[in-house]
Parts: structure tokens; C-alpha cells; sequence
């Protein structure tokens, strides 16, 4: 273990502070006050860094290191990478971490910093002492994948491509391709509760699945259990990082094997989702949530991402535009059983918090995926909703913004961050259409 990095780099001062200003100068100075902190807040009060210069990331009020979380919790800074070496070397020490977090356990979502022995569930099946939890979720395999990819592809360095990185991203591929027939995979989880989103039916296995080509997972990225085993968004976000590792096995290893493999992979994925995992609706085929293969399906979306609504920041080569486009107008409406509204706010919600709450993070979604207009509003939606806190919480009550979960979130300041972010680089290109692919998100 070490210490909190409470005191930045002159540099990575210097490159928040002009982030803070060029956002004050075009949404106002509450906002840009709010991302300033944001900022800051999550560079020096979420990141351990360790004796062996990897880096530890708690989610804000939780003191687990998530795959997931500790990705999109760096979403905003990758732009700067290139221009700030210091703040290069954090994401380096943090995809350090992660790479080690995989090679331990490719089946864990969570981890402590050391082998404390503290879990989530002291009953749970993993008694592993490093594990906080050891829910199987597709993303937490594809998001480190990205980061590092993403850091390799802004500054060029590959430092972090060692052996045990290789042999991770192998890891990955042979693991997403086992889960493909799951039934015949070594991977269970049971907890002993009365919430059924909390554990997996049939001895720990899940709820049975056919075979599709896809690849299997037991929990969203929301951490519930998955109802069908196939998550749409998860399976095209995991095409997308199986792209990145294919291109890292041929540029940096020289692994023509581990590339093709790769990209083999990639497009059975997609060739599943397209045959098994789209589905009719009013106004023409959508793509479903989930699916098992067997003739279950889940019409719906999530506010944590990969989500449907997030495809085009993070699966932007594997998806189809068209049937993207037929999804976000279901999605964004009432016909979405997850799809709120109230007085003040109206957005996407999840089945992890209370009924009728909306998330910052699917409002940040909706508008990096959208116009100019959508996101100077929703950026502005945001900051109006924060509960008089100037942060931005997990969900809130769309009638009532001071009813809210999560006083500390760092995930949601981290996506209204990048929302600002895209709202600054539209004002610089005049309001001209903004490519989510541009804005450093890796989810």
C-alpha cells in the first residue's frame, strides 16, 4: 500500500486549471467551478500510488478498486496525456494496476488495495484476501483493455506492454471465447441473499443460455445480475477492446497469432449480436439489452455503461448505425422501462437504486452522444441538479434533486467533467457536429 496522492505535479496543475478556465469561459462560472474540483478531487482523493509504482483507484465513498470505475474515472484526462507526461505516468501507474488486477483474477469486478481479507461479502464463495468482490462482468475485461490501448495511441509509449501484460491480454481473449458456451465454464457465484439480482440461479451458474456466438456474463456493468447471459452493450463494447488488443499484439508484440485471434473473436461477437442479440420493434429492428440465446429477451437500457445508449463511445467500429439510431430513440423514451421523469429532470435510470431515479451518467451519455444543443443543456441539467452540493451524485430524484445516492461518486463527476469537456471542444469548432470518438472516452 501507499499514499493518497494528495499533492499534484506543477504540470497536472497546470493542465486542470486551463481545463477549469476554458469550461468557466464557455458554461459559466459555477460549472466551471464544479469541474475544476471534479478534477482535482478525483486525482487527489481517489489514486493510491504503491511502492512498485502501480496505482490503486477507489470509487469516491467506496474503498474498492473497480475495473470499470477506475477506467471511466480517467475518461476526462486522456486528452491532456499527450501534453502532460506526468499525467501520462498516473494512467500508466493506473493500467499497471488493473493488467495486475486481471492476471490475479480475470473473473473479479473488484478489488482492495493488499490482501486485507476485507470483502463486500464476508460469506461469499471467493475468500480471496485481494478480491472485494468476484462478479464476472464482461466490461471489467474490455475497459482496462481501452485505457491502455488509449494511452499507447495518445503518447506512444508502451512501457506497460511487458510480459504480464501480454500475458493479459491473452487472458482476455481465451476467457471471452470459454465464456461463449458458459455452461461449460469453471466460473460460479452464489451469495446468500434475498436479492436476486445479488446472486446467480442454478448452483451459481445463472439462468441457462444457447449457444449464439456471443460471449456469457453474469453481471451488468451495474454489478446486478444479468437476467438473460448475454448483455448486447457488453458483448459489442468487448468487439470493440478485442480491435485494441489485436492491434497491440501486432504493433508492440509482433504476436500475429494473438492478433488474429483477436480479431477473430471480435467478429463472431458482432456476428452474434447481429443474428441473435437485434430484435423487431415499431419503427424497425433495435438492438435488446440482453438475450440468452433461447428466446429471452430484455428490451430496456442502464445508466451505467457499456449501455445501448453509450455504443458510440465505446463500440463505435463494431456497431450498426441504423439500428443504433432506431435503439437511442427507444431508449430515450418512456417505452424504456428504466426511462424516468419528474419536474426538474427527466433520463435514464437503473434497477441498482430506487425506482424513478435518474443518473448524471446516462444524462452525460445522452448528451456526448447527441448534438451541440443536447449537450450544453444536459451539461447544464447536471449542474442544476446537484442538490446544492456543487458534486454530481449516482442518481437523484427527478422531482426533488436533494434526494440523491452517493454523496461522493467519482465515476459521475468524471463523465460531467467529459461532458464539459465536449461542450468547450464544440464552442472551439463553432457548434460544429462533435464525433463522441474524439472526447478521450474509452467507454
Amino acid at each position: 500500500m501507499g499514499a493518497v496522492t494528495t499533492g499534484l505535479d506543477p504540470a497536472i496543475e497546470a493542465v486542470l486549471a486551463d481545463a477549469a478556465e476554458r469550461v468557466r469561459a464557455v458554461a459559466g462560472d459555477r460549472v466551471g467551478a464544479m469541474v475544476g474540483d471534479a478534477l482535482r478531487r478525483t486525482l487527489t482523493g481517489t489514486i493510491t500510488v504503491g511502492a512498485d509504482g502501480s496505482a490503486f483507484v477507489i470509487t469516491g465513498d467506496n474503498p474498492a478498486m473497480w475495473l470499470r470505475d477506475s477506467t471511466t474515472q480517467l475518461t476526462p484526462y486522456l486528452r491532456f496525456l499527450a501534453g502532460c507526461p506526468p499525467l501520462a505516468d498516473l494512467v500508466a501507474a493506473v493500467v499497471r494496476r488493473q493488467l495486475a488486477c486481471l492476471d490475479h483474477d480475470p473473473y473479479a469486478n473488484a478489488f482492495i488495495d493488499g490482501p486485507s481479507g476485507a470483502h463486500y461479502d464476508p460469506d461469499d464463495v471467493c475468500d480471496d484476501p485481494h478480491v472485494w468482490e468476484q462478479k464476472y462482468e464482461v466490461d471489467s475485461l474490455a475497459y482496462p483493455v481501452t485505457l491502455a490501448h488509449r494511452l499507447w495511441r495518445s503518447t506512444g509509449r508502451t512501457d506497460v506492454f511487458d510480459d504480464r501484460a501480454l500475458r493479459v491480454l491473452r487472458t482476455v481473449v481465451r476467457q471471452l471465447r470459454a465464456e461463449q458456451r458458459h455452461d461449460d465454464s469453471p466460473y460460479r457465484f452464489s451469495r446468500s441473499t434475498t436479492i436476486p439480482t445479488e446472486t446467480l440461479a442454478r448452483d451459481g451458474r445463472g439462468a441457462p443460455v444457447g449457444y449464439t456466438g456471443m460471449t456469457w456474463s453474469g453481471f451488468r456493468p451495474s454489478d446486478d445480475a444479468c437476467t438473460y447471459g448475454y448483455n448486447v452493450p457488453a458483448n459489442l463494447f468487448a468487439a470493440q477492446a478485442l480491435l485494441a488488443v489485436a492491434e497491440i499484439a501486432a504493433d508492440v508484440y509482433r504476436d500475429p497469432v494473438l492478433a488474429a485471434e483477436a480479431r477473430g473473436l471480435s467478429r463472431e461477437l458482432v456476428a452474434g449480436v447481429a443474428e441473435h442479440g437485434v430484435v423487431p420493434a415499431p419503427g424497425g429492428p433495435v438492438y435488446a439489452y440482453e438475450v440468452d440465446g433461447l428466446g429471452g429477451v430484455l428490451c430496456m437500457d442502464d445508466a451505467n455503461t457499456p449501455s445501448l445508449l453509450s455504443l458510440p463511445l465505446g463500440a463505435p467500429d463494431v456497431l450498426d448505425h441504423g439500428v443504433y439510431e432506431r435503439t437511442r430513440r427507444f431508449v430515450l423514451s418512456p417505452a424504456n422501462p428504466y426511462w424516468f421523469e419528474g419536474t426538474v429532470a427527466r433520463g435514464i435510470g437503473s434497477p441498482h437504486t430506487k425506482p424513478g431515479r435518474v443518473w448524471p451518467i446516462a444524462l452525460a451519455v445522452e448528451g456526448l452522444t447527441g448534438t451541440p444543443e443536447d449537450r450544453e443543456r444536459l451539461l447544464r441539467l447536471i449542474a442544476d441538479t446537484d442538490g446544492g452540493t456543487g458534486r454530481v451524485h449516482e442518481s437523484l430524484d427527478p422531482s426533488d434533486p436533494t434526494q440523491f445516492s452517493r454523496p461522493w461518486f467519482s465515476w459521475a463527476d468524471s463523465m460531467f467533467c467529459e461532458l464539459a469537456l465536449a461542450v468547450v471542444d464544440d464552442a472551439a469548432a463553432g457548434d460544429a457536429p462533435h464525433d463522441p470518438r474524439t472526447t478521450g472516452d474509452p467507454a
